[in-house]
């Protein structure tokens, strides 16, 4: 493999020398990851270094759409919108955050217009900042930015090399307020609730009270909601979403049915901008169908936007579906079970799921979790991956909670096999416990650049985070690959990726003692290989089935010299 001359600040330089002087490089670090990312290491989905943020919470490129919509009444603790939007994004983008951590793909959340009004379920008014209330799938939520933000950002984060995630919800609309009407009876149903205990009052039901759930298993063609109607001939787009809409039914042959508005609705996101993948909300409440003919429809959408954007285009990949299929865990292989009935996701559409089991496989050590995650995607889920977790928006029993050990954190999330979801401030010891705040309110605190820019502490875990990050990045056989054991003390592991032509092959160590230490490698590096060190910037030759090193760092990450 050939080797990448990739500059990260703060961070050790990766170089085929023993020095390299940073200042000559940095001010070209952008436009050299994004070309010899495209270039050098092929992007495979099985290893993606996803990044997880709240549009709302993670940072704000402008103040003019703070309060959109005639949102001014006073919220619980964070429950009302906080300023994040599209383009405070962009900036960090363009700041190569993202580069400098090691994401290739950025996930956030649902953007579409949200319903207007607060609800008040006994934790005080609640907005719909986090995006998952829609009102519009057609449009973007002024608080959140406009089309063209949307636009510029997935243009930003393609010159980079990252691929663009949506999040996107089929199942509800948002809640009923004041100002939000619910939606005919014909698009949705508003009881039962759901009980969880079987596939029917799991998939047929409303997922929480006043959360009106779409109608996903009718065929039965209906009218659009006079409100939306209304709504689009106000601000001048009823012809054309009118007509649009003539287009998709005629094309597909898909009834009129509920699904189809919706699907048709989310899949103009991708032939409009180009994203690369959804990831899709409560799947497990949706009849399975549906999500194979939103597959269907946006893998159509994908390859109608690369044709018409061949200059555009990253790569040869498929459209990505990673689904929330709420409790799925990978120690269940490919199926969820209802209890009276059971789903493999896979066979409908999805390339991966939300792995919900690593947050507690995190407590046992390193090469149990490594060996039990490389049997199961080497065996079942063959050709299939998980998108594993420590920390989410929802999950209130987070791997480290109160973020006393974020070392440990960061080396089972990027480095354990399958792809990986940093959550926003997993990296920056973010705060999940907030003052005031109720519920998963808690988990979604304003991320905290402030620390980050001030703490030396905060500082150390992220360039940490940076370093696992930027070779889990460059290397795809850390998430993607082999994984075997060369050495229980010290922890030396192997990692290989074999696709086609393309060979990558690592190796890493955890747990290192101070000082001098010697790395077992043999039978993976033969005698006389030139190695580097990312960890700690320093070239090594394989001698005698070992490399040495002599430094304080208790990681060391291996990757061949050319």
């Amino acid at each position: 493999m050939k080797k990448l001359l990739i500059v990260i600040p703060i961070l050790a330089l990766i170089c085929s020398c023993k020095e390299v002087k940073k200042d000559s490089i940095i001010e070209k670090q952008s436009e050299t990851i994004t070309e010899e990312t495209k270039k050098n290491v092929p992007f495979f989905w099985e290893g993606a270094n996803i990044y997880f943020l709240l549009t709302d919470r993670f940072n704000s490129g402008k103040t003019d759409n703070d309060t959109t919509l005639n949102r001014k009444d006073s919220t619980a603790v964070l429950r009302g919108f906080e300023g994040g939007d599209i383009s405070g994004i962009s900036k960090k983008i363009d700041a190569n955050y993202f580069n400098d951590l090691g994401i290739n793909a950025i996930w956030f959340t649902p953007i579409v217009e949200q319903v207007h009004g607060p609800t008040n379920e006994g934790t005080g008014n609640t907005y719909a900042y986090h995006g998952y209330w829609a009102k519009d799938w057609t449009a973007i939520d002024p608080n959140f930015g406009t089309k063209k933000d949307l636009e510029d950002l997935v243009k930003k984060a393609h010159a980079k090399g990252i691929r663009v995630i949506l999040d996107v919800v089929l199942n509800h609309t948002g809640p009923v307020t004041e100002f939000d009407p619910v939606w005919p009876e014909e698009w949705v149903r508003t009881e039962p609730k759901c009980e969880f205990t079987t596939y029917e009052n799991t998939t047929a039901c409303t997922l929480v009270a006043n959360l009106p759930d779409i109608l996903t298993e009718s065929d039965e063609p209906v009218e659009l909601p006079d409100a939306l109607l209304a709504k689009w001939k106000e601000e001048g787009r009823l012809s054309q979403e009118l007509d649009e809409l003539n287009l998709f039914f005629e094309r597909t042959g898909y009834p009129r049915a509920p699904r189809f508005y919706i699907i048709k609705w989310l899949t103009d996101y991708i032939h409009e901008f180009g994203v690369d993948g959804f990831r899709v909300d409560t799947v497990k409440h949706v009849n399975e169908n549906a999500w194979s003919e939103l597959k269907k429809e946006a893998e159509y959408a994908f390859q109608t936007w690369k044709k018409k954007n061949p200059s555009k285009v990253l790569d040869d990949n498929s459209f990505y579906m990673v689904g929330e299929v709420y409790n799925y865990g990978i120690s269940s292989g490919r199926e969820f079970d209802f209890g009276d009935k059971k789903v493999d996701y896979f066979d409908y559409g999805f390339s991966s799921l939300i792995n919900f089991d690593l947050k507690n496989d995190a407590h046992k050590d390193y090469e149990t979790v490594f060996k039990k995650y490389n049997a199961l995607l080497n065996t079942k889920l063959k050709g299939k991956s998980v998108l594993n977790y420590l920390t989410s928006h929802d999950d209130g029993s987070p791997f480290d909670r109160e973020r006393k050990k974020p070392y440990i954190a960061a080396n089972m999330l990027l480095l354990t096999p399958g792809a990986s979801q940093v959550y926003y401030g997993d990296e920056t010891l973010r705060p999940l416990n907030i003052e005031g705040a109720e519920g998963d309110a808690h988990l979604r605190s304003n991320m905290n650049w402030e620390d980050l820019d001030s703490l030396p502490s905060v500082k150390k875990v992220h360039e940490h985070w940076q370093k696992l990050g930027t070779f889990r990045a460059n290397h795809p056989a850390v998430g993607a690959g082999k994984h075997k054991r060369l050495s229980k003390k010290p922890y030396v592991f192997s990692r290989m990726f074999v696709n086609k032509e393309y060979k990558d092959k690592v190796v890493l160590a955890l747990d290192l003692p101070k000082g001098k230490k010697s790395l077992k490698v043999k039978g993976f590096f033969g005698d006389g290989t030139k190695l580097y060190d990312t960890y700690s910037n320093t070239e090594v030759i394989v001698q005698n089935g070992k490399v040495s090193l002599d430094n304080d760092f208790d990681t060391a990450l291996l990757e061949l010299v050319e």
